[in-house]
């Protein structure tokens, strides 16, 4: 095993070139950290998965006929505004949604071949911190304040691997020392506010990785966290997942963490994936006005005396959504098609894997231009805000 030392060594690195993200997140990186691992074939499925929450104001659509494959050892980015369906997403695969108000209304979540929507609770149980784990992302709330570190760790340990109490609490010191908690077995019968916040997410980290999943569902995982712990952390979970070969579903606002973590990006909006593509044709060629707006709202390390976009408005609220697209009330460059009738996804010509939902990129409508004429608007908005 390798030690913390051999972990945490940091690689030399250019100076980072224009193109990059706050904190020097490469945007188009052929030699980025995530992009080494090579993904293999999918290993989830999710096919029109609707999650819609029942209440007084009517049906809330906070996942909306989502459909998106994640490969073996790949890092698939979910990324968008809060209220977008991200975590509600997440929390559908592995069948955590309150019921009720809520409920999964249709759709398939095949998982290694198998519809995780038809198992009975029993065998999702048999799943869930198994075969696939979730790292939640605010771990002062997802640890029990009454119940030691050890305790929590070890608790999917038996369960799971069947090992006895002596070989679990073991186990439990191996990942800990893996995610780099110094001195794991003297903090083993500690209590989670004993830890930093670094400290707790690690140890989310370790729970996550205990029994050896093949999936792993990051919820915002450094959201809660100051930029120089972010950065561990991430650091954390390249070097993990590029040993390991674990598939990571990252569900993140921050494009920066997407841009160094994963292989291709989904980007939703108002329950719906309104984008989605490899990561770095993402950051290069962005397709969508709601992708633009989001990109351009980020400060440049190359252009620091550039304008920032603003998005004017806010994410519709799932149980009112406006008729036709769903960005339209917040898009500069909306006609009467997009007030009257909502996109599907369109493949965006000679970018294989590209796809838009927004009827600028209908196939016979596709012109280069567009994507700075979308971004010459979202600015224009944006000084008008």
């Amino acid at each position: 095993m390798a030690t913390k030392d051999e972990l945490w060594k940091p690689e030399k690195s250019p100076t980072p070139p224009p193109g990059t993200l706050p904190g020097g997140a490469h945007i188009v990186d052929e030699a980025s950290p995530a992009l080494r691992t090579v993904p293999g074939e999918p290993m989830l499925e999710v096919k029109g998965l609707c999650t819609y929450f029942f209440g007084e104001e009517g049906v809330g659509k906070a996942v909306d006929d989502v459909t998106f494959t994640v490969r073996k050892r790949e890092v698939l980015g979910i990324v968008g505004e809060s209220g977008c369906g991200k975590s509600v997403t997440s929390l559908s695969i592995m069948r955590l949604i309150p019921n009720p108000p809520g409920r999964i209304t249709a759709g398939e979540i095949l998982f290694e071949g198998k519809n995780l929507l038809a198992l009975s609770e029993e065998e999702m149980r048999k799943v869930r911190g198994n075969k696939i784990s979730m790292i939640f992302q605010e771990p002062m709330t997802s640890l029990n304040p009454v119940f030691t570190i050890g305790d929590q760790i070890t608790e999917g340990i038996r369960l799971h691997m069947k090992l006895g109490k002596s070989q679990a609490r073991e186990r439990a010191v191996e990942m800990m020392e893996l995610v780099g908690i110094p001195a794991p077995r003297d903090r083993l019968d500690d209590y989670p506010h004993q830890f930093s916040g670094g400290m707790r997410q690690r140890i989310m980290i370790a729970m996550a990785l205990a029994c050896d999943p093949t999936l792993i569902i990051a919820d915002e995982p450094t959201t809660a966290l100051d930029v120089t712990i972010q950065a561990q952390i991430l650091e954390l979970m390249k070097s993990l997942q590029a040993r390991l070969g674990t598939s990571i579903i990252l569900i993140t606002h921050d494009l920066a963490v997407v841009a160094e973590m994963a292989h291709r990006v989904n980007v939703m909006y108002a329950g719906r994936v309104v984008e989605e593509a490899d990561v770095r044709t993402i950051y290069k060629t962005p397709k969508h006005p709601y992708t633009i707006g989001l990109l351009c709202a980020i400060p440049r390390v190359d252009k620091p005396e550039g304008k920032l976009c603003v998005i004017s408005g806010t994410v519709p609220s799932p149980f009112h959504f406006p008729k036709g697209c769903r960005f339209g009330n917040r898009c500069p460059m909306k006609f009467d098609k997009c007030e009257a009738e909502e996109p599907p996804l369109f493949p965006i010509k000679g970018e294989p894997g590209h796809a838009a939902r927004c009827w600028l990129y209908e196939p016979d409508k596709q012109d280069p231009a567009t994507e700075k004429e979308v971004r010459r608007k979202m600015l224009e908005a944006g000084e008008r805000v």
